[in-house]
């Protein structure tokens, strides 16, 4: 999986640590929506998907809107994201902080139980069931399709995003000190100004 870059240059006084996530993806799709943002490819099953950072925002603001209206979801609220490296994965995770919603990554029985949702591919069901909140399933199959048969008790997300509105505004502010993830074991967990400013770092010693 490939991206393009995410760090525009700051206006004069802003930095990356005073910046949320949800900041940085507006400033980058400003300079072009048109741009291509993500290109996946599957070696298994030779898919090749590519997101322009309009389409890319297009996912994001229906995911968020379901998080935020859908599973009634408030900032500070955890979200168990138990997905591979797949081209929804970084989409669940820019909707989670769109909304301020906190995620979890890693295959963390404890996070699983605590959170108020938790989001699981098809290989890792067993393990969401844990989860005492919503379940949001996903097939991970070409051009998103949803399951042939819908997993007992997970709600289908191929079957409820697309209904969700193309525009997203939060019922609150995300701003730089609101947790933003959390690793799996809690061996660590960042806010917005510190996770941006860990991936400005990276981006920048990456060229």
């Amino acid at each position: 999986m490939r991206n393009s870059s995410l760090f525009p240059p700051y206006p004069l006084g802003v930095t990356a640590a005073n910046s949320s996530f949800p900041d940085v993806w507006r400033d980058a799709l400003a300079l072009g929506p048109s741009r291509p943002f993500l290109t996946y490819y599957d070696d298994h099953t030779g898919e090749r998907v590519e997101l322009s950072y309009a389409t890319f925002n297009n996912w994001v603001a229906k995911t968020a809107n379901l998080i935020q209206d859908e599973l009634a979801l408030a900032p500070g609220d955890e979200v168990a994201i138990l997905l591979p490296t797949h081209w929804q994965t970084p989409i669940w995770l820019l909707a989670c902080w769109s909304a301020g919603v906190v995620a979890s990554v890693g295959e963390d029985p404890a996070a699983v139980e605590r959170a108020a949702a938790v989001v699981a591919g098809p290989d890792s069901l067993d393990e969401a069931r844990a989860c005492k909140g919503e379940r949001i399933a996903l097939a991970l199959r070409p051009l998103g399709a949803p399951f042939q048969k819908v997993p007992e008790g997970f709600t289908d997300y191929a079957a409820v995003a697309p209904s969700q509105p193309d525009v997203f505004a939060p019922y609150s502010p995300v701003t730089a000190d609101m947790p933003a993830l959390i690793t799996v074991g809690n061996s660590g967990s960042w806010t917005h100004g510190e996770l941006v400013q860990d991936a400005a770092d990276a981006a920048a010693r990456w060229a």
